[in-house]
């Protein structure tokens, strides 16, 4: 099996030497290329965009920034799939956002421990290993998706959220940003919702790359085991409706429809408001939290 191969930007020689060191040194599973500012990084991604699983890039450098390489991956058919880690000292909100919409996903404040790098790079590539099964998936479903006008379906695991999105969200203009924004909200009724993992728990087990793990085999537990959630689709002239509900308790969701610059170091926690803010027309949750409802406009 390759290993993940990761490509770091920064102008700096010595950061570059550093973060090989902390990815590629004892225990660590990961191939690094370097490049030394955006053209090269630019020259790098376009010549192989399939090479590449994880960018880890920086924010200022000479010739150009982290945020016009952003832009420019998130212009390129192929590349705007990639997952980039943003290295910043700049963590307002503003910033998050402009990161956010510029395409990246993951954040580094500098200066950043091995430990921190390692989560959000595990992250980083299995969310990688993910987007690409939903955008294989989407391949097959495209065309026989149009059909769909109103219907329900049941998920339960992390297979059936790939699955049903990809099938759902090719009745939209943009059927693959709209099946990140719902894969989001979906894993988060399963998880959180039937399966009860909370957010302090969620972050430990993605540390430890046993995240995927926990939910197979709470799936299987006798309180869980009988647990769905579902996706209704209502397909109208002038926009498409999706309502997610799942069987759990709810949760406050006031705190994630925005982006808080308290958690953009965490390995997650973006998910909700990445889909309120980019994905999405509208996006509304309803009583205690176990169902949310969104809308997309045709064009």
């Amino acid at each position: 099996m390759d290993l993940p191969v990761i490509l770091v930007v920064d102008d700096e020689p010595l950061n570059l030497d550093i973060i090989e060191e902390f990815l590629t040194g004892k225990g660590q599973s990961y191939v690094v290329e370097k490049a030394h500012d955006g053209i090269e990084a630019m020259e790098k991604l376009e010549s192989n965009p399939e090479k590449y699983d994880v960018v880890l890039l920086d924010r200022m450098m000479p010739r150009m920034s982290g945020m016009e390489v952003l832009e420019k991956m998130n212009a390129h058919h192929e590349l705007k799939y990639i997952p980039v880690i943003l290295q910043t000292a700049k963590v307002s909100k503003e910033d998050i956002v402009e990161g956010l919409k510029a395409g990246a996903y993951y954040y580094l404040t500098k200066p950043f421990t091995s430990d921190i790098l390692h989560s959000v790079v595990k992250t980083a590539v299995k969310d990688r290993g993910f987007n690409k099964a939903l955008l294989a998936s989407l391949n097959v479903t495209r065309s026989s998706a149009k059909l769909i006008n109103n219907a329900n379906f049941q998920f339960r695991s992390l297979k059936d959220v790939t699955a049903v999105s990809s099938l759902v969200a090719c009745t939209c203009d943009e059927p693959e940003k709209i099946a990140m924004g719902l894969s989001e909200l979906m894993i988060n009724a399963i998880e959180h919702g039937n399966l009860e993992i909370g957010y302090e728990e969620k972050s430990i087990l993605r540390t430890k790359g046993l995240w995927e793990a926990e939910i197979a085999m709470r799936l299987q537990l006798p309180q869980y085991k009988n647990k769905y959630a579902t996706i209704d689709v209502i397909n109208k002239p002038d926009c498409v409706i999706f309502v997610i509900s799942d069987q759990g308790k709810g949760f406050d969701w006031t705190g994630f429809l925005e982006f808080d610059t308290q958690r953009v170091m965490d390995n997650h926690g973006r998910g909700i408001a990445m889909a309120n803010k980019l994905y999405f027309t509208t996006l509304e949750y309803e009583g205690i939290g176990n169902k949310v409802k969104v809308m997309v406009e045709k064009q």
